[in-house]
């Protein structure tokens, strides 16, 4: 009779060190796998919808041109940084007014295409910010012909470039890519204004403005190939963008934006007013603060 109860306790402590062993796996309160979720709900979501500084790169868009005075850069007025009340930029939206003005940067380049964006990332870099704001590729489609528009091949590589340049130094840093702008939708709006055609004659964005009366087939053909190449390089940034787990495209909002005459300089009808880059601050802001999906 002992050695049968003995067998019995044995069994006993076996099963009950199994009951203990499924609880475990269940995670009952206390156990490693409820400490396993509740540090895994501790984590911080991977993009950070209110990041503290913000720098931006790219070209004539941001430093604000032609939006305040003719040819002329106006950085107050840029989307991405400006401190203009009529624009509301990104980092004002973001920041807060005194924010922006200690904790943004703009490193934009009016005239600059994809091959200068590595240069300004590693300026932009210097300064450690939360979030850098891109908008480059419309004056790699700008050029004085068709034929002279940066090659798809090197746009990426560009872009490739210009994120290793900042993923070297600042691994975390978030990065919100604007895509490039609808360019025939510019000169459809744009071409209506008779001062605006003039200005045009002095070499803004010749691929597609140049002859801006002309319809014939082979000025049709020359703006639809433009039109084609700003439509690869918006598929260069979104397919870039997704390989790095901080980085946002617009999803093509910028180019889907219907500018109207309102949103166009009324200096050049071409690059935005204020009310363009304040439209422009709007998408990115919606953008940068959408949660994760």
């Amino acid at each position: 009779m002992r050695k049968r109860s003995h067998r019995v306790q044995a069994a006993l402590a076996v099963v009950a060190a199994m009951v203990l062993g499924v609880a475990g796996c269940q995670g009952g309160d206390g156990s490693p796998a409820a400490e396993g979720t509740k540090a895994r709900a501790a984590r911080p979501p991977l993009w950070d919808t209110s990041p503290d500084s913000v720098a931006a790169v790219g070209d004539s868009i941001t430093r604000g041109f032609d939006a305040c005075t003719v040819l002329s850069d106006c950085p107050e007025a840029s989307w991405a940084t400006g401190s203009d009340t009529a624009v509301r930029s990104l980092a004002v939206r973001l920041l807060g007014v005194t924010g922006a003005a200690e904790h943004s940067w703009n490193y934009a380049v009016t005239g600059a295409r994809m091959a200068d964006l590595p240069g300004q990332m590693a300026q932009a870099v210097a300064r450690r910010p939360e979030l850098v704001t891109v908008m480059v590729g419309g004056n790699d489609a700008c050029r004085t012909t068709a034929s002279a528009m940066t090659p798809v091949a090197d746009f990426r590589a560009g872009f490739e470039e210009a994120l290793r340049t900042l993923r070297s130094a600042l691994p975390k840093t978030q990065v919100y890519v604007s895509s490039v702008p609808n360019l025939m939708r510019l000169w459809s709006e744009g071409r209506t204004n008779v001062l605006g055609k003039q200005v045009w004659k002095l070499g803004i964005c010749p691929s597609m403005l140049a002859d801006a009366d002309d319809l014939t087939s082979a000025a049709t053909l020359r703006r639809e190939t433009v039109q084609q190449r700003v439509v690869e390089y918006n598929k260069v940034l979104k397919d870039v963008c997704a390989k790095d787990r901080r980085c946002r495209f617009d999803g093509g909002a910028v180019y889907d934006f219907r500018f109207g005459t309102d949103q166009l300089s009324h200096w050049d009808w071409f690059h935005p007013s204020k009310d363009g880059q304040a439209r422009l601050a709007e998408i990115a802001y919606r953008k940068v603060t959408a949660g994760s999906s």
